[in-house]
Parts: structure tokens; sequence; C-alpha cells
């Protein structure tokens, strides 16, 4: 699976969480000859931004991520490098 239809898919098993900003970078080529990328799996900066992270733990809300990828890991995704946020938490980030 190519680069491009890897985020899509990202995209697409986040939709569960309803997010209101998804940010995929694909950092694979920085990890050329690395285990998990001769074995076809990327690696990725994801952030998000959910209303339905609002009262959860930072663990729970990779949990939830976590779960709608559980496919993917492993397979299109090595490693994930993830940072979630509620709609009010990132309005308070200087810049995004």
């Amino acid at each position: 699976m190519n680069s491009t239809s890897t985020v899509e898919l990202i995209t697409q098993k986040l939709a569960i969480l309803e997010p209101q900003q998804i940010r995929i970078v694909d950092e694979s080529a920085r990890h050329a000859g690395h285990a998990g990328a001769r074995t076809g799996g990327g690696h990725y900066l994801l952030t998000i931004v959910s209303p339905k992270f609002a009262g959860k733990s930072s663990l729970a809300r990779h949990r939830l991520v976590y779960d709608a990828l559980r496919e993917m890991m492993h397979k299109n995704i090595h490693a994930l490098s993830l940072k979630a946020y509620t709609p009010e938490e990132f309005d308070l980030i200087p810049t995004h």
C-alpha cells in the first residue's frame, strides 16, 4: 500500500472519533532501512482533535486511536507518534 492510500485509510478509520481536525505526516522516508520500513509499515506523526477526548486521560485517548487503527498496526503502520486534543485544548495551542 502506498503512503497516500495509507494516510487516506488512517483518516477513514479515525472518522469513528468524529475528529474536527486530523494532521498526518508520513515520516517513513526518514526511516528507510529500518526493520518496520522494510516490511512495509510506515512511520507517522498524527495530531487529532476530537470532542470524544473530553474528560479522558492521555492514555484513554491513545487507546481510542489505537483501537480505531488496530487492523493497520504492524502492517501499514509500524510506528505512530500521537497527539490527541479536545477542541478546547487545541485552541489554546499558540500555533498549529
